[in-house]
């Protein structure tokens, strides 16, 4: 399995020098590692898995290494946390292989020298494994930054947001595996069709308990692989993403803008919940994206997506007032989808502090584009409440003419004043904020 370890390696050098994660990488490795299935899984968990505990693996090996982590080589670091990963979450791997790959790691890439630091300090790492998963900071903040490998000023907020015990409870969900959802293509087959294609094909799924175009998988492999796909019968979407456009309530016959669309998911949604019969433009300023949004739109069957190149933030003369329904899931912080990006985490807060401006102008813009009783359904995938309720309450504030109006969504419950923050811990969804407004 070595080939598995050196393309995680491959990896995390990578993202380290672009400082991002990316799946895109992720599978550009694998692929130009030709690694087999079982091999791919293994690059897969060790990735995500390293990520997910980067200050955990750091703690752990800076108790037992007579070089300064910040000291080592980083290809050197980088074994030592992919080993260390192994070695602390990974038990159905032998502790002497994982030790063994790891040295021959250090001599395959030409760090022979450091092999016997590898060693030592990965045997103690093995032999210590209770205590280390169990580090003691100065403050709880401290002891869950450690223990779950988020920034203590990152653990600070949720704690001021949420108290210590339900911040540890969204901690291990970020660091938890997360089930993959997929919206059923109603306008093409049923959920229990597809259930039932890939129960013929050994692939565990279940119907979400609530939704009712909804399948979630534990463990998926590659998406495009599985029954149904090509034909267009489903794609990949969070539930959360999924119940924005449900409490929109598109219709048949309805005028609808996605005005941040990329990847498309809440436009497909809202091609399905109106029956394929309203007229959806779908807007990126990225090309690229619009391409994709328009390749998938093809496969699902979608006639009735059109996308334009568009800023946000700029004013189209040609929209104004021309939309029943507006939806603007904006840019945001992503602290929602730290479970499904674990970098998002080291970003530093004041990162931040620009993004609801820019939001604040996409929303009072686009709100231009509503037909009077029409209605906006502004979105996040951010749990921050300066770039949503506060940023939502202002604009009723400053924009009378619109109205908060409530709506049910199905496992979650009623909105308050036309607004709901889903959490990972308490949903089962991404971080994700919703708004419904209504245009008198």
């Amino acid at each position: 399995m070595s080939d598995a370890r050196l393309a995680a390696l491959t990896f995390l050098e990578k993202c380290r020098r672009a400082n991002a994660w990316s799946d895109a990488v992720l599978g550009s490795v694998m692929d130009s590692a030709k690694l087999d299935g079982r091999d791919r899984g293994l690059c897969t968990a060790i990735c995500y898995g390293v990520m997910q505990n980067l200050l955990l693996l750091d703690n752990a090996v800076s108790a037992f290494s007579s070089v300064k982590v910040n000291k080592l080589e980083p290809k050197v670091l980088d074994i030592l946390r992919i080993s260390a990963y192994q070695l602390l979450f990974m038990d159905r791997i032998p502790p002497s292989a994982a030790v063994n790959e790891a040295v021959k790691l250090s001599k395959k890439l030409g760090y022979a020298r450091a092999s016997g630091l590898v060693n030592a300090v990965l045997r103690k790492i093995s032999a210590n494994k209770e205590n280390l998963l169990l580090p003691k900071g100065n403050n709880k903040a401290e002891t869950l930054s450690l223990r779950y490998s988020h920034p203590k000023a990152l653990v600070e907020y949720f704690i001021s947001v949420l108290g210590e015990a339900e911040t540890e409870e969204l901690l291990k969900c970020h660091n938890g595996e997360v089930p993959l959802s997929l919206q059923v293509n109603t306008l093409k087959t049923e959920r229990d069709k597809l259930l039932s294609s890939f129960a013929e094909k050994e692939i565990a799924a279940d119907a979400h308990p609530s939704l009712p175009g909804c399948i979630i998988l534990k463990s998926a492999g590659a998406v495009s692989a599985l029954p149904g796909f090509g034909e267009g019968e489903f794609y990949v979407q969070d539930c959360a993403a999924f119940m924005a456009v449900l409490a929109a309530d598109p219709k048949a016959g309805e005028r609808i803008i996605d005005v941040c669309s990329a990847p498309g998911g809440k436009s497909f949604a809202a091609s399905i919940l109106s029956e394929g019969k309203s007229e959806i433009i779908s807007c990126d300023i990225h090309d690229n994206k619009l391409k994709r949004i328009r390749d998938s739109a093809l496969r699902l069957g979608f006639n009735n997506i059109k996308t334009i190149a568009v800023d946000g933030r700029e004013f189209r003369e040609e929209f104004e007032e021309a939309f029943d329904l507006v939806i603007a899931d904006v840019p945001c912080s992503g602290l929602g989808v730290i479970r499904k990006k674990p970098d998002i985490r080291f970003k530093s807060l004041s990162e931040f502090d620009a993004l609801p401006s820019i939001q604040k102008g996409i929303l009072e813009n686009v709100s231009r584009y509503v037909k009077r009783g029409g209605r906006i359904i502004y979105s996040t995938c951010t749990v921050r409440e300066e770039e949503n309720k506060a940023l939502a309450e202002a604009f009723l504030t400053e924009n009378t003419d619109f109205v908060a109006e409530d709506f049910n969504l199905p496992g979650v419950g009623m909105s308050e004043n036309g607004m709901i923050q889903l959490w990972p811990q308490r949903h089962g969804t991404d971080g994700f904020f919703i708004a419904k407004f209504r245009r008198k």
